[in-house]
């Protein structure tokens, strides 16, 4: 039977895999970080499966006559926090190889989830930068930055409000990008900007799905297929909803007589 110190460090294991899940980790690490837990607490038997959406766990004492228990949690919502899954998946290798308790890690991990993001002003003013420093690798000249700057600037936080309101991605990364486009059009039109297709390029990039594309190609040669086509499928999603929406804006303009 399993014990009730095992069923705690059970619960820490789940959670740490949880948080990494949220924060984009790739399916294998997860299960590894799980796997490190557990061992930790000397648990003979433990077998994880995670998917983008649930992590199934089953354990036993190892004993003949031993009962097999299984426990599911069910993954809701995700995102990108590099800093996170570091954080987390170092946690697992210090629980297995320190005297830290149960109760020590679970503190540990409460604190890395209410970890606060980069001010709200310097994640704009970074959306902003990758959008104008890509504006000019697509051969803009620098009135094309500063367009790209604001209109980056704009679309960043149009996302950050889409986002509380628990907007999908694919509507989060349609009305991001058509916002972008018909911006970038609206200031090439007044002379602020030369080249609309390099503002438009720069000011998208910050929403391409490079995570999530990356994820599925490592997952999939990893050996996790499911995953690896979930992450795959979500990339070609986000990367329609782009397309489209830059592709309303322009028609749009069209119709309302505007100029390129």
């Amino acid at each position: 039977m399993v014990n009730q110190i095992q069923k705690k460090v059970l619960i820490l294991a789940l959670q740490a895999g949880e948080l990494m899940m949220k924060s984009g980790a790739e399916i294998y690490r997860v299960e590894d970080t799980i796997t490190w837990i557990c061992k930790a607490c000397k648990i003979p038997y433990v077998e994880v499966f995670a998917t983008p959406t649930g992590i199934f766990l089953s354990l036993d004492s190892g004993s003949e006559h031993s009962d097999m228990h299984t426990f599911i949690k069910r993954i809701k919502g995700s995102g990108i926090d590099l800093d996170k899954i570091s954080r987390t998946n170092h946690f697992s290798r210090e629980f297995a190889n320190t005297d830290l308790t149960i109760d020590d890690g679970f503190r540990i991990l409460k604190e890395i989830a209410d970890r606060k993001p980069y001010p709200l002003l310097v994640r704009i003013l970074g959306a902003a930068l990758v959008s104008s420093f890509f504006a000019l690798i697509f051969q803009g000249n620098i009135s094309d930055f500063f367009c790209a700057f604001s209109v980056g600037a704009c679309s960043y936080i149009l996302s950050l409000l889409l986002d509380r309101l628990d907007t999908n991605l694919f509507l989060r990364g349609f009305f991001c990008c058509a916002v972008a486009a018909f911006l970038a059009l609206g200031l090439i039109s007044i002379g602020l900007g030369s080249n609309f297709s390099s503002v438009i390029i720069g000011s998208i990039m910050i929403f391409l799905p490079g995570v999530a594309l990356t994820n599925g190609i490592r997952d999939t040669l990893a050996g996790d297929m499911l995953s690896g086509a979930s992450k795959g499928l979500e990339a070609l999603v986000i990367a329609v909803s782009l397309a489209s929406g830059v592709g309303m804006a322009i028609e749009v303009w069209m119709l309302l007589g505007g100029a390129f």
